[in-house]
């Protein structure tokens, strides 16, 4: 008789419930898979979704209210579940992890970032004290490596940091369900779109992209942007730069709203500044355009590189200068053959190697060794 898969909690208190790696890849790769996955975030209501138990928890509001008041609403709610194993993906949850884990519960930390060395830019921390507090932050994470059950990281360099025999690598692959279900249209009939998708900040490259447009001067080319300006006063300062009157702001767009124009862009923009927390993440965006069959244009990063190997599917550009960025839009728009075999390219490569189903195995290993140990610790 087939032993009963464990019940999943994951939780969060910081990224929001449909959070493309936390819910769209992890949650509802799970309950597809038959586990038990209820996620705890903050949310409205209570509602099911594509399988998953979505458990709402009020959201305090502000930061310090957000990592006291919020965790401890999640904290509450995540003993209420009884779940076999708790997944937290934010450094705020830490302390709920360890309580959860002193009470014997087994638990799984997902390290999304970089935490200390992003700690490094935050501008809301005062500069004297960043320092500091990112020490805090790495012995707490070195604290929570040990006592934890398992760790989850997004990157090489990030895992190196958590001891390895209880850490995976868990890449922000595309999920083979969504290649499959994109439905592109010709990529020589497509608008001449240039897509930016994803947070919308200043050190993601909001002005650098601004400044690429103005340097084109093409009202035939568009700038799209989808996603949230951070901080909010952000948007009234981007709607002032001269690049701004090439450019379509969208908002939020939910998943399939996002796939839709994924498949209908010419370019995907992934200009992101070189601070230390970048250098050493795999952003999301850039396997997505790849896996829309759409070719990039990227801050030249070593370990995005090393992530593509020689597969020349996008162009590869200083992020801090708008004329180069510029032009390598220019040269993708200019030479739409040559583009859209790069394009080909990403989408074989993610189809073949850099996609979710490789992932995903990692984390369902990871989950029946924690529920196997936790039946013989009993």
């Amino acid at each position: 008789m087939p032993q009963p898969l464990p019940k999943i909690v994951h939780l969060t208190s910081a990224h929001p419930p449909f959070d493309v790696r936390i819910f769209h890849r992890e949650c509802v790769s799970l309950a597809q898979a038959g586990y038990p996955v209820v996620l705890v975030a903050p949310h409205e209501r209570d509602e099911v979704r594509q399988g998953v138990q979505v458990r709402s928890v009020t959201k305090t509001k502000g930061r310090l209210g957000r990592m006291l008041g919020t965790a401890w609403a999640v904290y509450k709610q995540a003993l209420a579940e009884r779940g076999d194993i708790y997944h937290f993906h934010d450094p705020e949850l830490i302390p709920v992890g360890m309580l959860l884990r002193l009470q014997g519960k087994k638990v799984v930390y997902d390290v999304h970032e970089d935490v200390p060395t992003d700690i490094l830019s935050k501008n809301w921390i005062p500069k004297p004290l960043r320092g500091l507090v990112a020490s805090g932050m790495r012995l707490l994470e070195r604290l929570a490596g040990r006592l934890l059950s398992g760790i989850v990281t997004v990157t090489e360099p990030i895992a190196a940091r958590f001891p390895a025999h209880k850490t995976i690598l868990l890449q922000n692959f595309p999920h083979p369900q969504e290649i499959a279900a994109l439905d592109s249209p010709s990529y020589q009939n497509r608008p001449a779109r240039v897509l930016y998708a994803g947070s919308i900040t200043a050190v993601r490259g909001l002005f650098e992209m601004l400044g690429a447009m103005q340097h084109l001067q093409n009202p035939e080319v568009r700038l799209t942007l989808i996603g949230a300006f951070a901080p909010p006063g952000l948007q009234a300062e981007a709607e002032q730069h001269p690049g701004y009157r090439y450019t379509e702001y969208l908002g939020y767009k939910n998943r399939p709203e996002t796939l839709e124009l994924l498949a209908s862009s010419r370019i995907g923009l992934a200009v992101l500044h070189p601070i230390p927390s970048f250098l050493v993440s795999q952003p999301t965006k850039l396997y997505e355009y790849m896996m829309a069959g759409i070719p990039f244009v990227a801050s030249d990063f070593p370990l995005w590189r090393r992530s593509i190997g020689d597969a020349s599917c996008g162009l590869f550009v200083d992020p801090s200068d708008p004329k180069a960025i510029a032009e390598a839009i220019r040269w993708l728009l200019e030479h739409p053959a040559e583009a859209e075999a790069m394009g080909r390219r990403g989408r074989q490569l993610v189809l073949e190697r850099l996609n979710w189903g490789v992932e995903f195995a990692r984390l369902t290993a990871l989950y029946q060794r924690l529920y196997k140990a936790g039946h013989l610790e009993a």
